[in-house]
């Protein structure tokens, strides 16, 4: 199972992510505040992943460690000192380098050696008996492709058949962007430390990652007085934004929210957007469509007030509604563009999605009560650049579409991005079975509907990809990722929109 990414929670991760600039900031101030020293926390770093590699690979007795010549390198050395003195046979393979060792890491050097410990080339064969790889060549400094003697190694530890762990990012990957501009390890676990990253959350960390276990060294209780740049959202978060109704609610208080698309033939994207707001919790929903589609929405979600868009039933659900979402199976049209430019005068909360952002892509403005759902094709259009400019930098290129257009903005995606103007989470949920078509009409209904029920425009995005993504984990747990439709999670929805239901 190399390289194969199936999501799963584990109760050791942080919810803050910080760039590798930050965290190394972050280190030092703990060492001056706490009055502990680098090399404490290495130890520390060593100890937690050799504990996560008896946890998950008890019965290993054979490992092979791999250091390369930095910090990360001296994490190798501690774990390989902690597993030759528990008693099992241990390689360490050290790529060789002219610069001397960094201090802490020529600590744990000489700890390794002075324990007994052999020091092998990187030229040196693989042991084919190894039964655990330790992967400490490459930290999170990295930001180009890993060089010789490093990618050679990589390759070899990524065909070789024992699983890796990876010491706080595998070997190669970018702690910032989630990129793999080379040679990558896939790990089967990844033990950070102190804080996640955002590289071990979105861009292609998923293919790479496995598992991802973060242990704060013994820093929680400082940590929690610092404000992290990057918040990691999950399902155990919803209660934050999601509360119990007062018992004497209505659907007034609910909220009107008035969804606008479905083309020709197009009718199935609309239909999965209302329901989907429906199930999120709105009072009250109308969809505006074209006359072909109204009878059929009527009989399949009879729940839903239908009516065919025209210019008097858009200015009447403008003076009606609360939110209004437009975009699914909206199109391009003469009919869908008269559509976005009666919204003009809409002074509410909207969501644009699909087509609604490629309209905006041609004729851009700035909009402060405006969520904004792009996928990275749809991204590369508001920026007007290449999907691989998106996809080189996700969390650079939602800001800069934010900065431009204002509002909200939630970059979708593996390790989907919601980001204000002072404000940026990652929702760590979700699974490859969501690449169906569908499943973004689906979230721009729940985020709408959360809308509909007043939470502000960013909480709105955080909770209803949370919702999105924990609902589609649910499913897929019961039934596989392959052949997730965005309708089965219509009822999963409705649990995460209740988060305090028994």
């Amino acid at each position: 199972m190399t390289g194969h990414y199936r999501k799963q929670f584990s109760s050791s991760l942080s919810y803050s992510a910080y760039p590798a600039d930050s965290v190394r900031r972050l280190e030092q101030r703990a060492v001056s505040e706490l009055g502990l020293s680098l090399y404490q926390l290495m130890e520390r770093a060593g100890y937690a992943a050799f504990q996560r590699a008896r946890q998950y690979f008890p019965t290993t007795r054979r490992w092979l460690v791999l250091c390369g010549h930095g910090n990360n390198g001296g994490d190798g050395y501690v774990v390989a000192r902690l597993a030759r003195q528990s008693g099992i046979q241990v390689t360490l393979i050290a790529v060789e380098h002219s610069k001397a060792l960094p201090y802490e890491a020529q600590q744990a050097q000489d700890a390794w050696v002075g324990a007994g410990g052999q020091i092998f080339g990187s030229t040196s064969d693989f042991p084919e008996d190894a039964d655990l790889i330790i992967d400490g060549l490459l930290g999170i400094g990295l930001n180009a492709a890993p060089r010789e003697p490093y990618a050679s190694l990589i390759l070899s530890a990524n065909a070789h058949p024992a699983p890796i762990l990876a010491l706080d990012i595998p070997s190669g990957l970018n702690a910032d962007t989630g990129q793999a501009a080379g040679a990558v390890i896939h790990a089967q676990h990844t033990q950070t430390f102190i804080v996640c990253k955002p590289g071990l959350l979105t861009g292609q960390a998923r293919d790479y990652v496995g598992k991802l276990h973060c242990d704060a060294l013994g820093l929680s209780d400082w940590l929690e007085k610092q404000n992290a740049p990057i918040a990691r959202l999950d399902a155990s978060l919803l209660n934050t934004w999601l509360h119990p109704r007062r018992p004497c609610s209505h659907k007034g208080d609910n909220g009107r929210l008035v969804l606008i698309g479905g083309d020709r033939g197009m009718a199935g994207a609309i239909r999965m957007a209302g329901e989907a707001a429906l199930r999120s919790g709105a009072g009250l929903v109308r969809v505006l469509t074209h006359i072909e589609h109204v009878s059929p929405l009527l009989t399949a979600r009879p729940e839903m007030m239908v009516q065919e868009l025209t210019d008097e039933s858009v200015n009447a659900a403008l003076d009606w509604a609360d939110v209004i979402v437009i975009g699914p199976g909206l199109g391009q049209s003469e009919w869908a563009l008269d559509a976005v430019k009666a919204l003009q005068r809409f002074d509410k909360p909207m969501l644009w999605d699909a087509d609604a952002l490629n309209l905006l892509a041609k004729s851009p403005n700035v909009n402060p009560l405006r969520v904004l759902t792009p996928h990275p094709g749809e991204a590369a259009r508001l920026l007007n650049c290449s999907v691989a400019d998106i996809e080189l930098d996700r969390v650079k290129a939602a800001t800069r579409i934010q900065q431009k257009l204002g509002g909200v903005v939630v970059l979708k995606g593996a390790g989907t991005l919601m980001v204000s103007e002072n404000k940026v989470s990652i929702a760590d949920v979700g699974n490859p079975g969501m690449g169906t078509g569908g499943m973004g009409d689906v979230l721009s209904g729940i985020i709408g509907g959360l809308l509909a029920q007043k939470l502000p425009l960013y909480d709105a995005a955080c909770a209803g990809c949370v919702v999105h993504g924990a609902a589609a984990d649910e499913i897929a747990k019961a039934f596989g990722e392959r052949g997730l439709l965005a309708t089965d999670l219509f009822v999963a929805i409705r649990r995460y929109v209740n988060p305090d239901w028994a």
